[in-house]
């Protein structure tokens, strides 16, 4: 089984982390990527298999997916212990749709504010973000008063907003002490060796290339 990614990549940390959860033998391998070019030129695999040309892809023997919540679903079916999603239905519903809204709702904010997208064209989508931010952390703050994780068992829920709030964390949005059942959540996530790995790979990255992260 092959997972390629990028550095950088939070959709492929999210599928990272899920293989080590689950004890997967999954080789993850890094495609071609720089601050400078990006992802150009395009991994001839991930150009294959993802009309999108975006990582991660999955390659496993004669099965090829994309999207982070698909590789999600199919490590869980091939490997159901530990799970992670609950098990009663209303609650794992609940778990997916946390992790939708980190992926499509929050996150998308988040790249608002990358500098890249830091013109005077911009700036209505900069101010949304910056209003949109911090709401959501207040919506999660409340959701933690009284459980551990986001959808009472730790899940793919916790995964896909802890690696969206990393990046938030750089681009000028940590978690305040205000948040601070958010920062206990941070704190419980981030100690699992899982996270540990796929997290202190990126910030070396980031550091190498004078990227700070210290208010992560």
């Amino acid at each position: 089984m092959k997972l390629l990614s990028g550095p950088l990549s939070m959709f492929g940390a999210k599928a990272e982390i899920a293989a080590l959860e689950k004890s997967l033998e999954a080789h993850r391998e890094f495609v071609p990527f720089s601050l400078a070019t990006l992802y150009q030129p395009r991994h001839a695999d991930v150009a294959r298999v993802n009309p999108k040309e975006q990582v991660p892809v999955l390659i496993d023997g004669d099965l090829e997916i994309f999207d982070s919540t698909q590789i999600f679903e199919y490590f869980e079916d091939i490997k159901p212990e530990p799970p992670l999603w609950p098990a009663e239905p209303k609650a794992r519903a609940r778990a997916r749709l946390l992790e939708l809204k980190s992926d499509e709702v929050f996150f998308p904010n988040v790249v608002n504010l990358f500098p890249h997208n830091q013109t005077p064209e911009r700036q209505a989508e900069t101010e949304a973000a910056q209003a949109a931010i911090p709401a959501y952390y207040r919506d999660m703050e409340q959701l933690l008063a009284g459980q551990d994780y986001l959808a009472g068992s730790y899940s793919y829920a916790d995964i896909a907003f802890y690696m969206a709030q990393f990046f938030a964390s750089f681009v000028g949005h940590p978690v305040t002490p205000a948040n601070r059942n958010l920062i206990a959540w941070r704190e419980r996530v981030g100690a699992r060796p899982a996270v540990a790995q796929v997290v202190g790979t990126m910030r070396g990255f980031l550091m190498e290339n004078g990227i700070p992260t210290d208010g992560f």
